[in-house]
């Protein structure tokens, strides 16, 4: 066969996550291997909000938007700063006057006047979100948004309502940190599962995606205001029955000296939240 009778190569130029992608990839893998790839059809109409509190985040929220934006679906990228002094409220300013062009991305950008803590940035984020589908992204480069398409899959097949991402569960890639922590991690996951009666393995995980209806529900009524918001909302969907999965995550832990905030005294008040929450609404 000469190399002008060689068949074309095949070739996909559909938009990823159509219904025309979609149904390209299904006809060469079925529908058992699309479904075990995570190869799946958004609606046309669906939009995702990104909830991402940031405090001081300079050197590493350029990368992280980046990131979000190269996501293949229709977004909202919800900004709220947390008073931040380092230099990220100028590049958020900067960020408001651009012109993106981008039929992808919206953003949407909100200030604190002083410095609250990550629950009041989630609670602020969560009151501007518009999206059929809401997924917090913390503003520095442990969790890798290219995940994002996989985590919301159970949602768009109806088959869950809330989606937690766990660090550590599955084989994705995880770097080795502080011991203590992951004790630490491990502990509050199975105080919250004896309140909540559920057998999660990574509670205090930033990647937890939830369907409108169920922020529409809980988001008024949070009220914790730094790292107790993952306890506090993780009872409150239990409480309510909402259908709960939980999926495996990759995870690039930073050091303190790279810019971890999370400290021993949250880890009290997280214990706090768990019994709070899981003894009352």
């Amino acid at each position: 066969m000469s190399t002008s009778d060689a068949p074309a190569p095949f070739e996909i130029t559909a938009a990823p996550y159509t219904n025309e992608w979609y149904q390209s990839l299904r006809a060469i893998l079925g529908e058992g291997g699309c479904r075990q790839l995570g190869i799946y059809a958004i609606p046309d109409n669906f939009q995702l909000s990104v909830v991402v509190p940031v405090f001081n985040e300079r050197n590493t929220l350029p990368e992280i938007l980046d990131r979000i934006r190269a996501v293949p679906i229709r977004k909202e990228i919800v900004l709220v700063d947390d008073c931040s002094s380092d230099g990220t409220r100028d590049l958020l300013k900067d960020y408001e006057t651009r012109e993106w062009n981008d039929p992808n991305n919206v953003l949407s950008i909100h200030y604190h006047d002083v410095n609250r803590g990550k629950g009041a940035a989630v609670r602020t984020g969560f009151s501007h979100a518009r999206g059929d589908a809401i997924i917090i992204q913390d503003a520095d480069l442990e969790y890798d948004p290219a995940e994002i398409p996989r985590l919301l899959q159970p949602i768009i097949n109806d088959e869950a309502d809330v989606v937690f991402g766990s660090r550590f569960l599955g084989d994705q890639p995880h770097r080795v940190l502080y011991f203590w922590h992951y004790l630490g991690n491990k502990f509050l996951t199975l105080l919250s599962n004896c309140f909540t009666n559920l057998n999660l393995t990574d509670m205090e995980t930033c990647y937890k995606l939830f369907k409108r209806e169920v922020i529409e529900a809980i988001g008024p009524r949070l009220r914790q205001e730094r790292f107790g918001i993952e306890p506090e909302m993780t009872a409150r969907v239990a409480r309510r029955r909402y259908r709960i999965f939980e999926m495996s995550i990759s995870y690039h832990g930073r050091t303190y000296e790279q810019g971890k905030k999370i400290g021993w005294k949250d880890g009290f008040q997280a214990i706090w939240c768990i019994l709070r929450y899981g003894v009352a609404d």
